[in-house]
């Protein structure tokens, strides 16, 4: 497994842009693939993007695609998400995940071996 560390979590107004970082240790973080989900109070855990080990395609859900750009530093072991635009629809604890290559599917949480504690965002209107 890896062991990951959000950060850059917060309480912002709408409109308003954030970045989520996150830092992972352990197993050869560069061939990873990595994703962001959410999960609102009451909500099932949501995809949000995905990042193969190459960074050389991205994956978004639909409700952030636009607004939301992931990328990765395969040298500094790191993830980001850059948040724009952000909404109230967008508030939730969001999580880092990872998991080994081997799938062309990003977006079920069920693949992905590896979870960080998550950080808040708020998005007040």
């Amino acid at each position: 497994q890896v062991r990951l560390v959000e950060s850059g979590g917060g309480l912002v107004q709408a409109g308003d842009s954030l970045r989520l970082s996150c830092a992972a240790s352990g197993r050869t973080f560069s061939r990873d693939a990595m994703g962001w989900f959410r999960q609102a109070p009451g909500k099932e855990r949501e995809f949000v993007a995905a990042i193969p080990w190459s960074g050389s395609l991205t994956y978004y859900a639909d409700s952030v695609k636009g607004r939301f750009t992931i990328s990765r530093d395969n040298a500094k072991n790191t993830v980001y998400l850059q948040m724009n635009s952000l909404k109230p629809g967008d508030t939730a604890v969001y999580y880092c995940a990872a998991r080994l290559p081997g799938s062309v599917v990003y977006y079920s949480r069920y693949l992905y071996d590896s979870w960080g504690q998550g950080t808040q965002v708020t998005v007040s209107s």
